[in-house]
């Protein structure tokens, strides 16, 4: 008896309902991704201030976090990963760095 199994629909099923366990289970609603000082340092970076380490190591943490991981020896999704966690970085700053906003 042959195998009639085809893998490519099953990944596809598998892919669709882990995005949907993904989105069911996100972040609560008003949580936050980014702290008031990445938040600060961020604004600062994007209004032209002076880099610091301070700033720096603000920015690579809020990077690590939206899934960049700089320690790989070999990273063949470089700088698609990259670009990818500072979209995503971008988006956090949109929603969470509010003027006004208390932490």
């Amino acid at each position: 008896m042959k195998n009639t199994l085809k893998p490519l629909p099953m990944i596809s099923a598998l892919a669709v309902s882990l995005l949907a366990a993904c989105a069911a289970g996100g972040m609560q609603q008003g949580a936050t991704h980014l702290s008031a000082t990445q938040c600060r340092d961020l604004t600062a970076l994007r209004n032209q201030a002076p880099m610091t380490r301070e700033r720096n190591l603000s920015e690579l943490a809020a990077l690590e976090k939206a899934g960049y991981d700089p320690s790989r020896f070999y990273d063949p999704y470089y700088p698609e990963d990259l670009h990818a966690a500072q979209r995503q970085v971008d988006q956090w700053y949109r929603t969470d760095c509010q003027p006004g906003r208390v932490d």
